[in-house]
This record gives C-alpha cells, sequence and structure tokens, in this order.
C-alpha cells in the first residue's frame, strides 16, 4: 500500500501539503484530534517537518479553509454527488474538500486542484476506486460550484446546526449571520507589545487598535517576526488581552491567575508590576507558560494543580482572575476545528466546574479585592448566567461595571450590565481581515 504520510522523492509538487492536509483533516473530522495537537507540540504530524514553509502554510491554509466554509463544502458536495460523499474511503472524502475548497477559494488553478486530488486518492487503497468519481465532481464543481452557493447564500451553513441555533436564541438571526460572515475570514494576527504599540505596528507594517493591541497581516512563522527573541511582544487576542486590564494599576498587587497556561494574561499582569501566581493542572502547560515568560524576561509563581481545589496555605490576594476552562466557541475564527469537534452537550460539565473556579476563587479573595471572571465562549450559561448566579449566591460580591474609557470608547462591546461581551463581528474594518474580535465574556467583581 502507498504510503500516506511520507512524500517519495520524485513526487509531483504541492502533492505533499496535500496529502499531510488530508490526514489532518481526517485527524480532525474522524478521530475528533484539535487542529493546534496535530500542527505543534508532540503530537504534531510527522510529515510537517518535510515540508518547505511555502508548503506547510498552503496546508495550513487549506485545512483552515476547509473547517471554515465545511458546511457549504457539504452543502455543495452533496448537490454534485448522486449518492453522497463516500463513507468508506475518508481520503476519498478529504480530496473532494481539499480540491473543491481550492477552486472556489484559493488562488490554485483548476486543473491543478482536480489533477492533486485525484492522485490523492490514487495513492489509497481504500479510496483509489473513486479516481474517477473525484475527477468528474471536481470538474463539475469548476463549472457549477459558485453559483450553487450563490443559491444558498447563507453563512449559517458553516456553523453545526446546535451552535447556529444557539447564536440565532442568544444574539438574534441578524447578529448571529453577521458573526457567522466574520468567522470566514482568516484573521489577523494580534499581539500585546511591552511599550510604544506605535513603534512595533510601523515595524510589523500593522495598526495599534483602539485597546492597545497590534494588528498586522503578516503570516509565516512568528519566531522570524522582529521582536520576537527580545521578548518585546507576544501573541494575544485583542479580546483576550482586555480581561487583564480589568484590574487597573496592579503595581505591587497580589494576584493569582487561575487556569493560567499558556500565559498571555499572566505575561499581562507581571509585566504591570503585579506578583503573580499561574495556576494549572497540567505540568505540560505550566512547562510552555514558564517557557513564554522566560522569553519574555518575566516571572512569575507557578503551581501545578487543580486551581477549583488549590489551598495556598491561607494567603489571600489582591486580585484573582478566573480565566475558566470553556466550550471555547468565541475562538472558531482563529480556531475554526473548535465548531465542529464540541458538543452541547459540553456544557454541562463546563459550567459545574466555571462555578466550582468561581466558589474557590472567592475564598482565595481580600476583603477589597478584585474578582475578574471570563471565557472565551459565546455561550451565556459560560458568561453572564454564571455571574448572575453567583452573585445571587454570593452576598458579599458586587458588580463593578466597565466603564467606556476603560475601553477606548467601544460601547459595542459592553453588555447593559457593564460587563464585556466581545462578538467576531465587533471592531468593524474595511478590509474584513482586519476587523473582528474572538467571542470573550468578562465581568469585573468586588468583594465587600
Amino acid at each position: 500500500m502507498p504510503s500516506t504520510r511520507f512524500a517519495p522523492p520524485t513526487e509531483v509538487p504541492g502533492l505533499a501539503a496535500r496529502r499531510i492536509a488530508a490526514d489532518i483533516l481526517d485527524g480532525v473530522l474522524h478521530k475528533h484530534r484539535m487542529l493546534d495537537d496535530q500542527l505543534d507540540g508532540a503530537g504534531a504530524h510527522p510529515g510537517l517537518k518535510t515540508l518547505s514553509d511555502r508548503d506547510r502554510a498552503l496546508m495550513r491554509r487549506l485545512v483552515a479553509t476547509i473547517l471554515r466554509r465545511l458546511g457549504t463544502l457539504g452543502h455543495l458536495l452533496s448537490r454534485l454527488l448522486d449518492r453522497g460523499i463516500p463513507s468508506d474511503a475518508p481520503r476519498a472524502q478529504s480530496a473532494l474538500l481539499i480540491g473543491a475548497a481550492q477552486i472556489l477559494w484559493m488562488d490554485v488553478p483548476d486543473h491543478a486542484a482536480v489533477d492533486l486530488s485525484v492522485r490523492l486518492v490514487q495513492a489509497d487503497r481504500r479510496a483509489a476506486k473513486y479516481a474517477g468519481l473525484v475527477n468528474a465532481v471536481l470538474r463539475r464543481c469548476a463549472r457549477e460550484g459558485q453559483p450553487l452557493i450563490d443559491e444558498v447564500k447563507s453563512e449559517m451553513l458553516d456553523l453545526p446546526p446546535w451552535l447556529a441555533a444557539r447564536w440565532v436564541k442568544a444574539y438574534g438571526e441578524d447578529t448571529a449571520r453577521v458573526m457567522t460572515a466574520a468567522l470566514a475570514v482568516e484573521p489577523a494576527l494580534d499581539l500585546t507589545v511591552k511599550s510604544d504599540p506605535q513603534e512595533w505596528a510601523t515595524r510589523l507594517h500593522g495598526e495599534v487598535l483602539p485597546t492597545g493591541s497590534v494588528r498586522t497581516l503578516l503570516h509565516g512563522s512568528v519566531t522570524m517576526l522582529p521582536g520576537f527573541d527580545d521578548g518585546q511582544w507576544w501573541v494575544q487576542d485583542a479580546a483576550a488581552a482586555i480581561p487583564a486590564r480589568l484590574f487597573g494599576d496592579v503595581k505591587d498587587k497580589t494576584i493569582a491567575d487561575l487556569c493560567a497556561a499558556p500565559g498571555g494574561k499572566t505575561a499581562q499582569l507581571v509585566h504591570g508590576g503585579a506578583h503573580v501566581t499561574a495556576v494549572d493542572r497540567s505540568a505540560n502547560r505550566i512547562a510552555r507558560l514558564k517557557d513564554n515568560l522566560s522569553r519574555l524576561n518575566l516571572a512569575a509563581n507557578t503551581v501545578v494543580t487543580d486551581a477549583a481545589e488549590w489551598q495556598p496555605g491561607g494567603e489571600l490576594f489582591d486580585g484573582i482572575l478566573v480565566d475558566a476552562p470553556c466550550s471555547a466557541t468565541g475562538t472558531v475564527r482563529r480556531h475554526p476545528d473548535v465548531a465542529w469537534l464540541k458538543q452541547e452537550d459540553d456544557l454541562v460539565a463546563l459550567t459545574a466546574l466555571q462555578k466550582r473556579l468561581l466558589q474557590r476563587a472567592v475564598s482565595l479573595l481580600k476583603p477589597g479585592g478584585t474578582l475578574v471572571y471570563c471565557t472565551c465562549s459565546l455561550e451565556p450559561e459560560e458568561g453572564e448566567e454564571t455571574i448572575a448566579a453567583l452573585l445571587a449566591s454570593e452576598t458579599g460580591l458586587r458588580r463593578s461595571p466597565v466603564g467606556r474609557d476603560e475601553v477606548a470608547g467601544l460601547d459595542e462591546i459592553l453588555n447593559r450590565d457593564g460587563d464585556i461581551r466581545t462578538l467576531p463581528s465587533h471592531l468593524a474594518h474595511a478590509d474584513p481581515r482586519l476587523g473582528g474580535l474572538d467571542g470573550f465574556y468578562a465581568a469585573r467583581l468586588i468583594k465587600s
């Protein structure tokens, strides 16, 4: 059986990138493996190291494009296939998705997209019998694909039905459609800089956002960008950078960052002069946090433990940041696999954990101290409803509404209670690639 992972030396240019893309798609769609786990770290696809930088970038863009437009692709292929996508040969499904995505949304000649997808199935024992089918369907896609997509014109196709229904219920159909449309655009790179955002925006050919983050369209390895080795900035979505700023001036204050890895918010607090204790249950994630802080020439106390059970020996803190584990539906614009890996049933266990973390945080907070709770979720149960329940049960807590001056006048990201609620469609820009935010919820509470 021909290898489905490693390319022979004389292989057709570009085929290896598409083969690895097919492997990774299969990992997400059939083996329920997270995309990031297949791209980096110990679980990364072994073939990645054989690719050139150009092919690696192509592979990433292929996979991300397919996952962003998976619902639309499924609708299209169902119209072009009389009997549906072959279920007995995952490589045939991947080849159809890869070919169609290139034809419709990528700068790849149609004939090359078709030819390379056919070669993908020919090299797989189970899928080889579908080579003629793949060829015929993709040729039809080149002729008829765009009109078929234009017929439906529904951004909501690219969300699992359960998630689309939830967003319509929570935000209204019009807003949900705008949110979902924003997810189809590959987001820019957001950076939190130590100082002089305008200088770094100039050096990195980007712009300074109202919130102070630097946004740039530069792609490729971030490790090669100016300022990385010097520890002058770190990658952090502009919305993710807001919660740590809700503490205000943190100089010389003691702050516990619960569920802290990979450490972007910890870095913000330490850079602001706080004495930070970063807590996470994963030793590997804490190791990554320490590596990130080391590059930035910053340091924090670290603890490997379940934050919901943490007993710091009677110490109370001036501030607690609870960046709680959640469904992460707010990160779909940067992590398009999330929409297809999460299930609605996951919310039950997650909301229970969030409540436990908040109860522990309240017990660790000094009187007069500040508690900031945040999740990268768009689900009200993990945000607004969680805080409402906490305030109802903890009479010693009160909400400290966020003022518009604290968010650079961005009224659209404040809800009626003065909490933060960012949406993928916020921070609109003439160039869609420079607009948008991850979906975040954040609330600031004071202990009396």
